[in-house]
């Protein structure tokens, strides 16, 4: 495996815990802010503007077939402060928030701003801390919740699929250990979903609607391990290149690492701090990695050697 040092410019800072970028095709960048409790627009210049104001805590965000964006809000986190890393006031999530009243999936109007609540359960069973989502071309959205820790309980994570009108939502994928970041792969014919607290990459063959292929025990969750991280370092969201590698976000070392689909590690790329947690591509040849940097507060952008896998927003 290589190992190579994040070269970025800095888009934007100030950011109140920037997560889920999504590069739009008049090249600002989308980004929600945990502890803003915003979804932001990001111009190339870095001035921002607040699209709308979300409440809780809004983690992961795509754009659906309806040009809407969609986001995973976790509820919320209490919030810790130090000055740590050479960064000023850096900021990390701590624990389910006092005034946490549940997760939900969001729909925004990009032009409006108005927000829509689509999801806060599946068959009863409430979503706790909804965290990265993606579509298909189908536009039905995968998403994964993370779960919340409150004290000396942490709940079992789960992988949903949903309509995109808040009509029709299933389980797919129960029990998980903090789910993160998910993606399909270039013909979605199957999901790939990071674990944080264990660092491991899973996947399973998509076998219809809400349906995924899955192995026996021992796999805890039906799905077969692509590969997890080295030493100590948990998982955040994921990204995918046009050729199919995985990039996912990592956390504790402050990073991004690339599998290949047959569980290759191939390289680490060093960030600059430990929060290096979500990454999307774009850019006119789709080999601009835009990087949400959080404790620090910064969008960053990186020259990526590999095109980016276009997303649905980016195909039509």
């Amino acid at each position: 495996m290589q190992t190579r040092k994040l070269e970025y410019r800095v888009v934007t800072d100030g950011l109140e815990f920037p997560e889920g970028p999504i590069a739009m095709a008049d090249g600002s960048v989308l980004v929600v802010e945990i502890k803003g409790g915003r979804l932001i627009r990001v111009q190339p210049d870095g001035a921002r503007e607040v699209v709308a104001d979300l409440g809780g805590g809004p983690n992961g965000a795509a754009i659906g077939p309806d040009g809407a964006c969609y986001v995973c809000n976790n509820g919320g986190f209490n919030w810790l402060s130090e000055d740590i890393f050479g960064v000023k006031d850096f900021r990390r999530p701590h624990g389910r928030a006092v005034d946490y009243t549940g997760g939900s999936i969001q729909r925004v109007d990009l032009d409006t701003g108005e927000v829509t609540t689509l999801y806060t359960q599946c068959d009863g069973n409430p979503i706790m801390g909804p965290n990265d989502i993606v579509f298909d071309a189908d536009g039905d959205m995968w998403f994964t919740d993370h779960g919340k820790t409150y004290g000396r309980v942490m709940d079992c994570g789960a992988v949903y699929h949903a309509a995109a009108d808040g009509s029709w939502i299933r389980q797919a994928a129960f029990p998980m250990l903090t789910p993160n970041g998910c993606g399909l792969s270039p013909d979605e014919k199957t999901l790939y979903v990071s674990e944080t607290e264990t660092g491991r990459l899973w996947h399973w063959p998509i076998t219809g609607r809400g349906e995924l292929g899955k192995v026996a025990w021992p796999s805890p969750n039906g799905g077969r391990l692509v590969g997890q991280a080295t030493g100590y370092q948990r998982f955040d969201s994921m990204a995918l290149e046009e050729n199919g590698n995985i990039c996912v976000a990592t956390l504790v070392t402050g990073g991004i690492t690339v599998f290949s689909p047959e569980g290759e590690k191939l390289e680490y790329w060093e960030g600059p701090e430990p929060y290096c947690t979500n990454i999307c591509f774009g850019g006119p040849d789709m080999k601009t990695a835009y990087v949400t940097v959080s404790g620090s507060g910064l969008l960053v952008a990186v020259d990526w050697p590999r095109p980016g896998l276009p997303l649905l927003h980016q195909r039509i």
